[in-house]
Formats: C-alpha cells, sequence, structure tokens
C-alpha cells in the first residue's frame, strides 16, 4: 500500500507538472495567469479520465472493483442479518459434514499405513468353503515360508496373544502377541530403542525375548533407556526386553499391544498342523503382482492339502488380500455410507442457499435494473454477484472448518479405548492440508454456484423489465417455478437419507434383540489367567476351577457360576475337526466349535435342552467321555437320526471316541449377525481348559458383584489375574458388530435429522414466498367468495404435491442406493415397506405442517387491503 501511494503522488506530480508546463507556454503566447491557466486545462483534457486510463494501465482497477465489491458485500449482508445467519448456518453444517467425514475417510483409506512401502504388503490366509479368510497354523506356516517363490519376506502373528505378566506385586494380564522373528523386518519398522528380532530367536534353544511398544515403555517402565535387557515374566517365563518400538507405530489388526514376543514350534498349538492360529502377511517381490502370488500360493495350499490330507484336507487353497483393507474392512462400508450421506447433506445446504439467494436477487430486482439502466453491463452484474457469493462462501467455509475440527475431535473421543485400539489410524485425526484443502474447494464451489445461478436465471433485459411495477407477477412466478424445483430435490435427499437412517436403526434394533440361545441379563462374565508352570497338570487345572466355582458360587447374590474356555458372542474361534464313529473316514474337515465347559455351564446360561441332559459333575477323567453338541451340528450331522447316544472323536484322538449325552439349541457363539456354527461342548473335568472365561448368574444387579468376585479368585491365588469384567449386556452391546451398526446408524441418522429440517426450512420458504406474492390473487379470490377452506386447499396443495413428487423420488433414490447399505443391514430388507412408508408419512405430515402456516396467513387476507396495496 505504501508503494501504491507513492505511485499516486508521483502520479499527481506528474500531472501538476504537465499543467504548468502547458500554461507557461500559454503565458509565452501573451494569455493571462488565468487564461493561460484554463487553456492549459481544456488543452490537457479531462484529468480524472487520465487518471484513471493510467490506473488501468497499471492493473489496479479490476483489483479495486473487486475490493469495492467484496466491501460492499459485507455491507449488505450487514444489513441482512437474518438472511445472512440463515445461510451462514446452513453451509457451515453442510461443509462441516462433508469435512468431518472426508477427515475419517482421509485416516482409514487413503492415508499410507506406516510401514515401508506399504503398498507390497499383504495378509495371506488359507482359504476353505466356510471361510475364505481362515487363520494359518504353525507347521503350515513354515512350509509357506520355504516354498513360495513370490515374497521377500513372510511371517506371520498369533492370535491367541496376551500375557500374564508377573511382578513381586501380582500377576496382571497384558495385551501382546507373539510374532515370527522377521515380523517387524517385513513390516518395514525399525525399533526406535535397541533392536529387532534376529533370525533364529524363535528356536526353542534361544533365550527368550520381548519389544515392548512405545507406551508400555513410558508406562511400565517410565521411558528409562535401561529397559534394553531388563527382564519381565510373561506367561511364567523369564524373557529378556531388546527393544522398544516407535512412537507413532500401529498394527490395528492387533490392537493395543504392549508387549511382542517370539512365536515357538515347541509351544502347545504350534506342533499341531490342525491348531489354526495365525494369520500371516508378507512383502510381494518388485514386479509381482497379487494376482500372480495368488496362483503361486494357490499351488502350494494345493500341495499342502495332497501331502497332509488329515489336517488339511478342507484347506486346498489360499486368499490373498491387500494389508489396507484387511485393516479398514470393517470401516469401509459404514464410511462410504457416511461420506454419501455428508454429500447429499451438502448438497441440500447448496439447494437452500441457493434458494435464498434467488430470493434475495428478486426483491431486489429495481436496484439491479436502476444499475443496468444506469450503464452496468451484465459482467459488471455477475462481478457483483460473485463477490456476494464468494463472501457467503468464504464465511460459510471458515465456519464450517471450525465446526469440522469440533465434529472430528468429539466422534474420536466418543470412540471408547478398545474401539480405538482396533483403528489407531484414528488418534491423530483433525484438521490437515487435505482437509483444509477439500473446504477452500468446497466453499469455492458454492462461490462459483452463489454467483452463476441467480445471473444465469434472469436475463439483463429481464432485470431491465424490472422497473416496471407490473413485471413483478412474472418474476414471482419465475421464481416460484425454480424454488419449487429446489424444493423438490432436498425432499428427495431427505427421503433418502431418513430410509438409510430408519433401516440402519431397524438392523441395530434387530440385531440387539436377535435370539442368543441364552438369556444375557443378570449375567456377568470375567476372564482369567495364570502362569502355565502354576497349573502344568490336568489334576491341577480340576481342583483350582473347582475351588474357583464354589468360592463365587457362595457369594450372596449370586445364583450359578460356569466356567467355558471362551464366553459367548464374538468368540468363533477355537476349533477342532471330529467324526462318527461307525461311518467311513475318507479324511473329511467336519470342523466345529470347540468348547471345554463346566457341569452348570448351560444351566447358568439358561440356555435351551432340546434333548438328552446335560453334564454332571461327576463325569471326570475316569468316566466314559460324553459330548454335548448343539442344533445346528445335530442337523448337520445327523439329520435323520437321533444324535444322542452316538458316538464320536476328535480327529487326533480316534481312540477315544465320545458319547453325545445332550444336544442343546444353538448358543450365539460368533458375531451377532453370523449364522449360528455347528459346536461341540466337552466337560471340563475330562478335559480342563488354559484360561478359562467364568460367568456368573446373579440374583441382583450382576456389575456391583464383579469387585467380590474378583476377590473371591485373588483370594485363591493371588497370581491368577482377571480381565475383562463386565456384564453380558454390555457385552452384546459393545460388541464390534452392535458398536458398527450403532454408530452408523446414529451417524446417518444425525444427516437425515438435518436434511429433513432443512428440507422443511425450505418448503416453508418457498411456500411462504409463494402466499406473499400472490396476495393480490387472493384479495381477488377472497372478493369474489371464496372461502377460506378453498385457500387452505389451493397452498396444502401446493406444499402436498412438492412433497409427493420429493417422496416418490426419494423412495426411487433410495432403493437405488439401498446397494450401498446391504452389507450393514441385518433382519431387515433394503425396501422394507414399514420403513418406506414411515419416511415418507413423516415428510407427509411435516409438510402439510410447514405449509399450514402460510396458507393460514394467507386465508386472512382482506381483500380490499389486498387489492388496494396493489
Amino acid at each position: 500500500m505504501r508503494w501504491r501511494r507513492g505511485k499516486e503522488r508521483d502520479l499527481e506530480r506528474e500531472l501538476r507538472a504537465d499543467l504548468e508546463l502547458e500554461a507557461a507556454e500559454q503565458r509565452d503566447n501573451g494569455l493571462s495567469e488565468e487564461e493561460a491557466r484554463y487553456a492549459a486545462r481544456r488543452a490537457f483534457g479531462n484529468a480524472t479520465r487520465v487518471r484513471e486510463e493510467v490506473r488501468e494501465m497499471w492493473g489496479w482497477v479490476p483489483i479495486e472493483r473487486f475490493l469495492q465489491d467484496l466491501r460492499f458485500s459485507i455491507r449488505l449482508l450487514a444489513k441482512s442479518p437474518g438472511f445472512a445467519g440463515t445461510a451462514l448456518f446452513v453451509l457451515a453444517l453442510g461443509i462441516s459434514a462433508a469435512v468431518a467425514i472426508f477427515g475419517f475417510v482421509d485416516a482409514a483409506l487413503i492415508r499410507p499405513l506406516p510401514y515401508r512401502d506399504q503398498s507390497r504388503l499383504v495378509a495371506v490366509f488359507e482359504s476353505s468353503r466356510a471361510n475364505s479368510r481362515s487363520m494359518l497354523s504353525y507347521r503350515d506356516f513354515a512350509d509357506w515360508k520355504t516354498l513360495n517363490k513370490v515374497f521377500t519376506s513372510i511371517d506371520a502373528y498369533a492370535l491367541n496373544g496376551s500375557f500374564t505378566l508377573t511382578s513381586a506385586e501380582g500377576a496382571e494380564q497384558v495385551a501382546g502377541t507373539r510374532v515370527s522373528s522377521g515380523f517387524f523386518h517385513t513390516l518395514g519398522v525399525i525399533p526406535a530403542l535397541g533392536r529387532d528380532f534376529r533370525a533364529g530367536e524363535d528356536s526353542d534353544a534361544a533365550v527368550r525375548t520381548a519389544i515392548v511398544s512405545h507406551a508400555a515403555w513410558q508406562k511400565r517402565f517410565g521411558g528409562r533407556r535401561d529397559v534394553l535387557g531388563r527382564t519381565v515374566t510373561l506367561n511364567g517365563e523369564p524373557t529378556r526386553i531388546i527393544g522398544v518400538l516407535p512412537r507413532d507405530f500401529q498394527f490395528a489388526l492387533y490392537g493395543g499391544a504392549e508387549f511382542w514376543a517370539t512365536l515357538r514350534g515347541s509351544d502347545s498349538c504350534e506342533q499341531e498342523r490342525s491348531c489354526h492360529n495365525l494369520i500371516t502377511i508378507a512383502r510381494l517381490k518388485d514386479g509381482v503382482s497379487i494376482d500372480t502370488a495368488s496362483a503361486d500360493m494357490q499351488s502350494i495350499a494345493r500341495q499342502l492339502q495332497r501331502q497332509y490330507p488329515d489336517s488339511n484336507r478342507d484347506f486346498g487353497s489360499a486368499n490373498l488380500v491387500r494389508l489396507r483393507d484387511v485393516v479398514t474392512g470393517d470401516v469401509r462400508p459404514i464410511l462410504l455410507v457416511l461420506l454419501s450421506g455428508a454429500g447429499l447433506l451438502l448438497l441440500i445446504a447448496y439447494v437452500n442457499v441457493t434458494a435464498l439467494l434467488l430470493a434475495r436477487s428478486d426483491k431486489r430486482r429495481r436496484e439491479i435494473a436502476v444499475r443496468g439502466a444506469l450503464g452496468a453491463s451484465s459482467w459488471r452484474l455477475f462481478q457483483q454477484f460473485a463477490a456476494e457469493g464468494i463472501v457467503l462462501a468464504a464465511a460459510g467455509g471458515f465456519c464450517g472448518l471450525v465446526l469440522a475440527g469440533w465434529i472430528m475431535g468429539f466422534l474420536t473421543g466418543a470412540i471408547p479405548e478398545p474401539k480405538m485400539d482396533s483403528m489407531p489410524y484414528l488418534r491423530d485425526l483433525g484438521l490437515n492440508r487435505l482437509t483444509i484443502g477439500l473446504a477452500c474447494a468446497i466453499s469455492l464451489l458454492g462461490g462459483v454456484l452463489f454467483a452463476l445461478i441467480p445471473i444465469a436465471c434472469r436475463s439483463l433485459a429481464d432485470m431491465l423489465e424490472g422497473l416496471k411495477e407490473g413485471a413483478r407477477g412474472q418474476a414471482g412466478t419465475m421464481w416460484r417455478r425454480l424454488g419449487s424445483n429446489l424444493v423438490v430435490i432436498e425432499v428427495a435427499i431427505a427421503m433418502m437419507l431418513m430410509v438409510g437412517a430408519g433401516l440402519l436403526g431397524k438392523s441395530l434394533y434387530f440385531m440387539l434383540h436377535t435370539d442368543t440361545g441364552f438369556r444375557p441379563d443378570h449375567l456377568a462374565l470375567l476372564q482369567t489367567s495364570w502362569s502355565p508352570q502354576s497349573y502344568a497338570r490336568d489334576e491341577q487345572r480340576i481342583v483350582l476351577q473347582r475351588k474357583l466355582l464354589a468360592g463365587i458360587a457362595a457369594l450372596p447374590g449370586v445364583q450359578s457360576a460356569a466356567l467355558s474356555l471362551t464366553p459367548p458372542i464374538d468368540s468363533a474361534w477355537g476349533t477342532a475337526s471330529f467324526h462318527v464313529v461307525g461311518r467311513p473316514n475318507h479324511g473329511e474337515n467336519n470342523e466345529v466349535l470347540n468348547r471345554q465347559v463346566s457341569s452348570g455351564y448351560f444351566t447358568t446360561l439358561e440356555a435351551r435342552l432340546l434333548r438328552g441332559r446335560y453334564f454332571r459333575e461327576a463325569e471326570d477323567a475316569s468316566k466314559p467321555l460324553v459330548a454335548i453338541v448343539n442344533r445346528t451340528l445335530a442337523s448337520k450331522y445327523f439329520a435323520n437320526e437321533n444324535a444322542v447316544g452316538k458316538q464320536i472323536y476328535y480327529d487326533w484322538a480316534p481312540r477315544s471316541p465320545m458319547e453325545i449325552v445332550g444336544v442343546v439349541d444353538d448358543i450365539q457363539e460368533g458375531p451377532l449377525e453370523s449364522a449360528a456354527r455347528p459346536a461341540l461342548y466337552a466337560p471340563c473335568n475330562q478335559n480342563p481348559p488354559w484360561w478359562p472365561a467364568i460367568l456368573v448368574r446373579t440374583w441382583q444387579a450382576e456389575a456391583p458383584l464383579l469387585p467380590r468376585v474378583t476377590a473371591v479368585i485373588h483370594g485363591i491365588d493371588p497370581f491368577i489375574t482377571v480381565s475383562g469384567a463386565g456384564t453380558m449386556t454390555e457385552r452384546i452391546g459393545q460388541s464390534p458388530s452392535a458398536y458398527l451398526h450403532r454408530s452408523s446408524a446414529w451417524l446417518v441418522g444425525v444427516f437425515a435429522g438435518a436434511a429433513f429440517l432443512l428440507s422443511v426450512v425450505g418448503l416453508y420458504g418457498v411456500v411462504s414466498y409463494s402466499v406473499s406474492q400472490r396476495t393480490r390473487e387472493m384479495g381477488v379470490r377472497m372478493a369474489l367468495g371464496a372461502q377460506p377452506r378453498t385457500v387452505y386447499r389451493l397452498i396444502l396443495g401446493e406444499a402436498a404435491r412438492l412433497t409427493a413428487i420429493g417422496v416418490v423420488l426419494g423412495l426411487a433414490g433410495a432403493l437405488a442406493a439401498a446397494t450401498l447399505l446391504r452389507t450393514l443391514l441385518f433382519g431387515v430388507r433394503s425396501w422394507d415397506p414399514a420403513t418406506l412408508a414411515g419416511a415418507a408419512a413423516v415428510l407427509g405430515v411435516s409438510a402439510l405442517l410447514a405449509g399450514y402456516l402460510p396458507a393460514r396467513r394467507a386465508a386472512a387476507v382482506d381483500p380490499m387491503s389486498a387489492l388496494r396495496s396493489e
């Protein structure tokens, strides 16, 4: 600005100098001083025009004009606080929703994983007819590692991880897992302190070592560098800490693991090729596509199937999936649905603001017409509209950006810590260059639309007609038609979102009320763990489990207690293969869920006995082996027979047949939305499990009893760790499936509510403006004898017509968009008639209410006043 003022001063001095030279020349010609100055000014011409021409040569005029238009637009908006506030609120709402949801999409689906060359990383699964992403056994993993020709490295981690950390203060269950020695090398992760696992460090002869997470280093070891070489006791084994992972390391597939130890082939599960507990990750060789790698792994899987028919008969295939797709597999559908909903809400915001601008420009017809009559070109008028649109869009974008940052913080804060452990890429969610760039792009697009649409709807010739009073009716008719079309779009979008929210809400209700096969209320659960060396023999574990059950059952308020390998709901692991005695064995892999449970397990759950009996407490290893199966197993393998009395055996124990003594109704072991799988239950006293879950049926509220249950367990053995204490109702409500459905239903419901509100407000605005423009018509109708009910019918009919068209279009759009929701629906069809009819009814009733106030105002018009005002 200082440079500009200097140029202006130089211009003024130059103009004065030219005038003085011209005046001096005129004085030399014999004119007087006054005559010379007058003649000089006439010869020089219009000084103001010269100044403007020089400024145009400097290139400042367009900038000055634009800045002037901006200042004028700001003053104009300040004079209309109602319009400005409404437009800014609507814009901020739409932009914030779009930017906030895009922030989640960016974090989960766009931002690269924190691994070296992450596009080359894949997860490799065994594949069967029942499950395309089956876990792998340690023995198969070792063969895959040796035989493949497509990976630079392939490594694995165990799902049955977690450790019992024992110290002088007692025992504690800590999150963690076991990995093969090259796991972090395959990911491309280098410890921030210390070193990585070395080749051979997972051998039986090697000293047990572990790497800790950065959070565990800070929490448990005070961030001290002397943690390296320190020995801790994990699962009863001395383990030396050799490294600390980087602060930003994340591995979503195993949540918030604190300790990472090595897999060992001598561990009990790893010795069995039929024990599937590993998931593998691999790095593709340069130039090798995922299809080529898949073909190579398919060949290896078929080779192992032929070589080991007993354990691999059903696993003759392999499935390769990009690691990013595995990491974000659960959240991808909901994010895409939410992004679509946010986009629709942004579209409604644009439509509403455009309608407001059109109505406002219609009221400014005379002002615009006067500007045109005084010489303003269409381009100059467009510049003015553009400045107003830019001011409005920029202010809305800024408010939307601030609101988006708050929304992202609120939503991430609402995610429970256990859920966040499985989605660590959301921890640093917030505004960044990409989300700010999106907000700027959306605002720029809005500014262009807000500038183009009003000017496109009226030519300069039409604006000049604004000088005529008679043009008012024509303008009102034109605006009503355009505004009506915009309202139809709003109603259609609101209908789509409301149907989506209704379907998701209904799915959540059905999921939470699905038949789990037991009574979840007044049922508590907790998980136990101890050092394997403390209870190495079966007899020791049986004695311990009986003590635990007796001590818990003696507590006041406890009805019964039971043990199980895993609690119901989201525990679809722990499988085995069995055969029926007397039937030919061709090596089929009859895979079933395998559960060891105490004799009171089914009565504690209040499961339904369909046939036979429950286990007896006296049935221990000295008695004949028995089993109970669920209805799905009985139907599949004993379709036309009575399963009770039949004998079956595990594949690894053909000489130890078990007699089926009972059939129970299906208990939901896996995710809530999954179909029941065949399940086989064996008594704990004949096959005691390691680290069982304890279930407690109570007479009273279960949560207050949990501390007393924990106290009983620690009274028996203070080194038994207790984790996951809670109620079964909480377990169901906070299960991954229920959480995903609840989150999607809640967020889409918020979008639907906002869209519904904006569409009703838009409809009210159009009908109200229509009434204000038809005051004379209403007066004439009333003067000619029209009754108020006729006016009501006319106005409400217009509102009903617009709503009906929008609802029909919205229904068609909702059915077309249902493909996005298909993976999120449970127990309800995408074309559910009740949901469609309910959304349509809500919109219809709201439309009539929105049209009632304008209709009432129109029916109260005084004919003489209306005619006189015209």
